[in-house]
């Protein structure tokens, strides 16, 4: 069976739904991202706010606590091995930004409106809800 995972994808929208029906934007309505589903098994994903605050210094580890606090929490990283199984996508992360994401499966459900391609993240726990993830990504291009 091909796989329609396989290749780059552009991030359209990311919001997750709690379980009243509210919609949350994590990371804002304009998030950019990339995600990568390589044919030999790898995945690699990254999300951020697309207005995300430069620190003082042109240093990535000179940051101050309250610059590193707003970079943390302005994306998402996370890479690993991954697993097709046609409606479903199992990312077991071995990096990730959030460490606890490193070690357990990440099972999304996958979807395929049109051209694009929707990930489902059923009880996934953001900002102290629970939630429903939808992440919707295109396929991305170099122009």
């Amino acid at each position: 069976m091909e796989n329609p995972l396989v290749g780059t994808w552009s991030l359209l929208g990311w919001y997750n739904q709690t379980d009243e029906g509210e919609k949350l934007y994590p990371l804002g309505d304009d998030a950019t991202g990339y995600i990568s589903y390589s044919s030999d098994g790898f995945v690699f994903v990254h999300i951020m706010a697309s207005n995300r605050v430069n620190f003082a210094v042109n240093d990535p580890f000179g940051g101050s606590i309250p610059e590193d606090s707003r970079a943390f929490k302005s994306h998402i990283t996370y890479a690993g091995r991954y697993e097709f199984q046609g409606h479903r996508v199992i990312h077991p992360a071995t990096q990730a930004s959030c460490p606890n994401w490193i070690g357990p499966e990440q099972i999304r459900e996958v979807e395929f409106p049109g051209e694009t391609l929707r990930l489902i993240a059923a009880g996934a726990t953001f900002q102290g809800y629970s939630v429903t993830a939808f992440v919707d990504w295109e396929r991305a291009t170099t122009s």
